[in-house]
């Protein structure tokens, strides 16, 4: 089953690693980062503007905090909170990810942010927690590349892609305590068929993946069935969210500008999916910050 829906290039930066791209509501703009090359980019589709807005930090992924402001999660474990204009850091390392770095990030339902990193050539990757008063605890040790992260609508169920082992994981998910129990697989990805990247949950509790590899996204019902398939112009389909006014519009993150002789003339570029479906609001953070 292939989708008749078409995406679109909005911004083309060459992104080596096109990632986590977050709608900010507030601004009504897109943000989303180039992990090597330390790169943060924003683009505002009501007037075209595109712009990069921070550099020389490598961020992995971030959230918006319910003040407006961001966190970002680097190099070594490392979590700082950046107000558009100047960081502070919340977390300089974790001495365990020393030499790696986190991945992929999500917020959950009450404002604290689970985030996985990744393997490094003496430990494999963790999923971690991060709480309100900043304190980290692992909610998973031992994993391959740990990817794509959402929650169902009754916030009892969080998904989450293994991306090497080609595996989308559900838990059951205890919102009081952050705690993840009663782990199965939710979908299992042949390797021809490119790994499981970023990930998430619409409005209508279907749950999409982007596929590494795999030129395409691929969008699951709650009860594991592909419904749909949406493919793309390039190999590495690396991320994906709901943006637009009314979060009806899904932008979607590619890698590979940085070989497009290989990768193809629209590798790295940020793709835009029109009317694509209707998305859910993502939690913001709600880490408290030192006073400062």
């Amino acid at each position: 089953m292939t989708s008749t829906l078409s995406p679109v290039v909005v911004a083309d930066f060459a992104c080596h690693t096109g990632e986590g791209p977050l709608w900010h509501p507030a601004e009504q703009r897109l943000y989303w980062t180039d992990i090597p090359a330390g790169r943060l980019f924003r683009y505002e589709p009501a007037s075209g503007s595109q712009e990069q807005c921070l550099s020389g930090r490598l961020v992995s992924a971030l959230t918006i905090q319910t003040d407006g402001t961001f966190l970002l999660f680097g190099m070594n474990g490392s979590i700082t909170h950046w107000d558009g204009e100047r960081t502070i850091e919340l977390v300089n390392q974790i001495p365990t990810e020393v030499g790696t770095r986190f991945n992929d990030v999500e917020v959950d339902p009450i404002g604290r942010v689970i985030c996985g990193t990744m393997p490094s050539p003496t430990h494999p990757g963790r999923l971690y927690r991060l709480n309100l008063d900043r304190t980290l605890d692992v909610l998973l040790d031992g994993v391959d590349i740990s990817n794509g992260i959402g929650f169902s609508a009754d916030q009892r169920t969080m998904y989450y892609s293994e991306s090497n082992v080609g595996l989308i994981h559900a838990f059951d998910y205890d919102v009081g305590s952050g705690s993840l129990s009663n782990r199965r697989i939710f979908a299992q990805v042949a390797r021809q068929d490119g790994l499981p990247d970023g990930l998430i949950v619409d409005a209508d509790d279907n749950i999409w993946s982007a596929r590494w590899d795999g030129w395409c996204i691929v969008k699951y019902s709650p009860d594991g069935a592909i419904i749909d398939r949406l493919d793309f112009p390039v190999p590495k389909v690396s991320s994906l969210t709901f943006g637009g006014p009314k979060l009806t519009d899904l932008y979607v993150t590619t890698a590979g500008g940085n070989q497009k002789e290989v990768d193809g003339p629209l590798a790295g570029a940020l793709f835009v999916v029109r009317d694509a479906g209707l998305g859910a609001a993502d939690y913001l953070s709600r880490i408290v910050l030192p006073n400062v």
